[in-house]
C-alpha cells in the first residue's frame, strides 16, 4: 500500500521523532495514516515538513522524499495519484504519449490525464498538474489502439494542425490491429470517433 508506515505498536504513539522514524522514504502519506503514530499530528506534520523530512503536496496528502545522487527524487506517478484518490482503478499517463503513435503529433505536455471513477478537476498535486476525468471504462493500461481512440476523442485539446492529424490518422488505421481497434472504440471511443473511424474503415 502506498501509505505503509515502518512497524510501530498501536500504544507507540509519541512525538514527531517517533512519527519520521515510522516514514518510509519514497512513500505518499494521508494525514490520517500518520495520525496513527503521532500523539499531536497537526503540530507534528508541520515541524516534519519545517524540517524537509516530509513534503506537503496537496491538503491532507504527504510525501516523504527519497534522495538519489541528483537530489530529491519525486513521488511515482502511481503511488500518488493512488493516495489522492484513495482508489487502485485509475489509469494516468501524458497527452504525449500520443506521440508513440507515428501519426506526425510532437507536442510535449506537461499536465498529466487521470481517467477515474471519483474525481472530475484539475488538481495541484506537489509541482505538478493532475487532470482527473471521470470516465465509465478506461484500460488498465496503455495500448496502441486505446491511444488513438483516446487521441480523436481529445482532438481538440491537442496542440497540434488537427486536419494534418485526421489526414495521416485515415492513411494509418489500416495498421492498427483490426480486432483490438474496434474492442477500444467500442468501449472508449465517443460517438463522432466511431463514426469517424467507421467511415475510415468501410470507406
Amino acid at each position: 500500500m502506498p501509505t505503509s508506515l515502518r512497524h510501530h505498536p498501536a500504544a507507540a504513539k509519541g512525538g514527531s521523532a517517533d512519527l519520521a522514524s515510522a516514514l518510509r522514504a519514497g512513500r505518499v502519506y494521508r494525514r490520517e495514516d500518520l495520525a496513527r503514530v503521532s500523539n499531536a499530528v497537526d503540530r507534528h506534520l508541520r515541524e516534519l515538513v519545517a524540517g524537509g523530512q516530509l513534503k506537503k503536496l496537496a491538503q491532507g496528502l504527504y510525501y516523504a522524499p527519497r534522495q538519489s545522487t541528483f537530489g530529491s527524487v519525486p513521488p511515482d506517478d502511481h503511488e500518488l495519484v493512488e493516495a489522492f484518490l484513495r482508489d487502485k482503478d485509475f489509469l494516468v499517463f501524458s497527452p504525449s504519449a500520443y506521440n508513440t503513435l507515428g501519426l506526425g503529433t510532437t507536442q510535449l505536455y506537461n499536465r498529466t490525464l487521470v481517467y477515474n471513477h471519483k474525481r472530475h478537476g484539475v488538481f495541484a498535486l506537489g509541482n505538478r498538474q493532475f487532470d482527473c476525468r471521470v470516465k465509465p471504462r478506461f484500460p488498465k493500461k496503455l495500448t496502441p489502439e486505446f491511444l488513438f481512440v483516446d487521441m480523436l476523442n481529445n482532438l481538440d485539446e491537442l496542440a497540434e494542425d488537427k486536419l494534418l492529424v485526421l489526414a495521416v490518422a485515415k492513411n494509418k488505421v489500416m495498421e492498427f490491429d483490426r480486432a483490438h481497434l474496434l474492442r477500444a472504440l467500442a468501449s472508449y471511443g465517443s460517438m463522432a470517433t466511431k463514426k469517424r473511424v467507421a467511415g475510415w474503415l468501410h470507406g
